[in-house]
Formats: structure tokens, C-alpha cells, sequence
């Protein structure tokens, strides 16, 4: 059976299309969101090890969070 592996990778396009779109630096989207400069660098190229409160804290500036969404039933994926 195929497992699905979400990666925070994923959200890597989108915040970068939303940080342009506000036409905001990476330092400015930094600031506005109170995380460092690094973090959001690391964000954009799909760091996989990125905390999920700090990732919530540069979502909610464009009125977005993460959250667990149902994929499959449970039993199909560990099976």
C-alpha cells in the first residue's frame, strides 16, 4: 500500500506566492509574522523539519492556518 507523507514542502509555493503577491520582502514577512529571518527563508525552500506554531504565525498574516485534514480513513493507512 502507497502511505501518504504530507511535507511541509507543500506549503512552500503558496507562501512565497502570498509574500509576493503582498509584495513583501522575506525580512518584512519576518517581522510581521515575529519569526526569524532564517525561518521563513528555510519555509520557502521546504525545510522539512519547520515548526508548526511558527508556520501558523506567517499563515495567519494572510488569513490562513494549518490544521489536520482527513485523508483517508486511518485503517487504510496503516494497514
Amino acid at each position: 500500500m502507497n502511505k501518504i507523507k504530507p511535507s511541509i514542502s507543500d506549503l512552500s509555493g503558496p507562501i512565497k506566492f502570498l509574500r509576493l503577491k503582498f509584495n513583501l520582502s522575506q525580512d518584512q514577512l519576518a517581522e510581521k509574522a515575529g519569526v526569524g529571518k532564517r525561518f521563513v527563508r528555510e519555509l520557502e525552500q521546504g525545510k522539512l523539519t519547520c515548526r508548526t506554531d511558527k508556520v501558523n504565525d506567517v499563515l495567519r498574516l494572510f488569513g490562513y492556518h494549518l490544521m489536520p485534514v482527513k485523508i483517508r480513513e486511518a485503517k487504510e493507512l496503516i494497514m
